[in-house]
């Protein structure tokens, strides 16, 4: 029979008190007995008292619950520490108790310490390899009544001590509870409802945690202590990552960079991601599948690391990066820069960390891209990183069309193009179709389709130039020239005037699209009349008659409708309708007088 949750009041202490007592006289006399059956429903009723007795002194409904709270958990210490009490009984508790106990950390800083002070008995009273599970399920498993971010810091602290106390098999048992620990970090620090103090109790035990690693670490001979540092410093670089998504802590923020350099770490490893593969490959091996020692977070922190540094002075120091090295090599090396750029979408894609971060990164990525970087790129290739640039460059997407702070859109915009610029001509097309195809806004789509035009205006005054020198040389050259111009851009403005849904685009939702892929068609094709060329297919007769009967006559149909139900509404709604469809109107009809021309022509 369970123990009942009666409520708890200061005129009841001494009643508690007492229950306290002949619970833990059962529970011992049941364990000593050898009474299975008996000694589980002991220690069952044991841990529901303690919990009735932790959600009252939480939930503060009655009178005096947290003086009864402290009362009851010295009572249990000092019941642990009782020479009398044997290593039986101890064993027997340790399963269920440390975790009851942890419950009432949240109640006040009083029964914080008794909480730490109950689960270092343990680890004094039994074997760290035995504790080392049961404080990794119960940091697993916090009670949805407590507070976990108070909750899990004795499961913490308690962890550091059973680091410190293993005698073997040190790597492959830490490598067991470091998940554990930033699964449940990650869950606390993503959440709004803390206070200040709950979370820097936090990160102050989390921090001890990684410098007892350090500590055993140093302990080990070397093929062991490889392993350990570099689950260390993936580690480290989490637990960074959680830190700046949580309050921006600069001081822990200082203190975990003052391990990595202990872990083998540099500034440079870290922003092109080979300090982060290098580590993982050490802690998981040959068994690729076994990637629980390291989330995402990892090269979110590693890429933080870098923006720390350059944000204070001091990360820099203590991490012992150089970072005006650090800039000039990304700058003079564009295969390490390209890598680096992959490895920032980590912070850009980020829902969780503040817009300050972003707005460091976007600071930094402008200055590794300065200067003329487009020179060192002729004989380079980009094909391996193409998958990561677009990340990244789809996350600066997302800045420039959420972020409130203008400064910061007009940096990320600049950013945006600094990297297309970077991209071999020979692959820039690709990014720029993929970034267009993959964007929901029209603002967007209509930004990088006059991108688009901007590279083809270049490629056109290039190829003009080339075909006033020698014929030779312009032979040579003229593919390079060539390669925006390409039948690929009647895909690219029909995937905007003709969807794949079919029929014309929504209008006015996706006005800015339309209108600037009209730009882009007229462009195209005046420049391809002038030049008597048709690198691009677009003045064929095929192509001239399908951009007319199915590009250009449904939208004007639909342009002319939309206008003409909207024509006598004082609406504000549809006076903006109509002010928004008044330049596409115009370009449409330019365009398809343009398109008559050239027909007429090949007539």
């Amino acid at each position: 029979m369970s123990a009942e949750k009666t409520p708890i009041d200061g005129s009841s202490s001494t009643n508690t008190l007492l229950q306290l007592h002949q619970l833990l006289t059962s529970c011992s006399k049941s364990i000593s007995g050898g009474n299975f059956s008996q000694s589980q429903t002991s220690v069952s009723e044991l841990i529901n008292f303690l919990d009735s007795v932790s959600d009252a002194s939480i939930s503060e409904l009655e009178p005096g619950a947290k003086e009864n709270a402290f009362k009851i958990l010295s009572g249990i210490y000092e019941f642990l520490c009782s020479p009398s009490l044997n290593q039986e009984n101890i064993d027997a508790l340790s399963f269920e108790l440390p975790k009851s106990a942890s419950r009432f950390a949240g109640v006040s800083p009083q029964c914080l310490e008794i909480s730490d002070n109950i689960i270092h008995r343990f680890i004094e009273k039994c074997s760290p390899r035995d504790m080392l599970p049961i404080l990794c399920e119960a940091l697993d498993s916090p009670n949805k009544t407590v507070q976990a971010a108070t909750y899990v810091c004795p499961l913490i602290s308690g962890l550091s001590d059973v680091f410190i106390s293993l005698q073997r098999r040190h790597f492959e048992q830490i490598k067991v509870a470091v998940p554990v620990v930033v699964k449940v970090v990650k869950a606390i620090s993503t959440e709004s409802d803390y206070e200040d103090t709950e979370l820097e109790t936090l990160f102050e035990r989390i921090v001890v945690n990684a410098h007892s690693i350090q500590t055993v670490c140093r302990k080990l001979e070397d093929g062991e202590n490889e392993k350990l540092r570099a689950l260390l410093g993936l580690y480290v670089l989490q637990i960074l990552a959680l830190v700046s998504v949580s309050r921006n802590y600069l001081h822990f923020a200082l203190q975990l960079a003052s391990i990595l350099p202990y872990s083998g770490i540099s500034g440079l490893g870290l922003i092109t991601g080979y300090s982060v593969d290098t580590m993982s490959h050490i802690v998981i091996g040959e068994d690729e599948e076994d990637c629980s020692s390291f989330s995402s977070h990892v090269y979110l922190g590693a890429s933080l690391s870098v923006v720390w540094a350059q944000k204070h002075d001091e990360f820099a120091q203590a991490a012992k990066f150089d970072f005006g090295a650090i800039k000039t090599e990304l700058q003079n090396n564009p295969t390490k820069r390209w890598q680096a750029v992959g490895m920032l979408k980590h912070v850009f894609a980020s829902i969780d960390l503040p817009w300050e971060f972003k707005r460091y990164t976007v600071d930094f990525l402008l200055n590794i891209t300065s200067g003329d970087i487009s020179n060192k790129l002729e004989h380079n290739d980009c094909s391996l990183y193409m998958t990561s640039l677009f990340s990244s460059l789809q996350a600066l997407t997302m800045i420039i069309i959420y972020t409130s702070d203008t400064v910061l859109r007009k940096n990320a915009f600049e950013a945006l193009k600094r990297v297309l610029v970077d991209i071999p001509i020979s692959q820039r097309f690709d990014i720029l179709k993929a970034l267009i195809k993959n964007s929901d806004s029209s603002s967007m789509v209509a930004i990088l389709l006059d991108l688009v035009r901007g590279e083809m205006h270049r490629e056109h005054i290039l190829r003009t130039s080339l075909q006033k020198n020698e014929a030779l040389e312009a032979d040579s050259k003229t593919c390079q020239s060539t390669l925006f111009w390409s039948t690929s851009i009647l895909e690219l403005v029909e995937s905007v005037l003709r969807p794949e849904t079919g029929g014309p685009p929504i209008l006015p939702d996706n006005s800015d699209a339309v209108l600037s892929a009209l730009n882009l068609y007229r462009f195209v094709l005046m420049t391809e009349a002038a030049g008597k060329t048709n690198y691009t297919g677009l003045r064929s007769k095929n192509n001239l008659q399908k951009a007319y009967n199915e590009w250009l006559l449904p939208l004007r149909m639909l342009v002319g409708g939309i206008a003409a139900a909207n024509k006598n509404d004082i609406d504000q709604h549809a006076v903006e309708t109509v002010c928004a469809l008044n330049p596409i109107e115009l370009v449409l009809y330019r365009c398809i007088e343009l398109v008559e021309e050239n027909l007429k022509h090949l007539a």
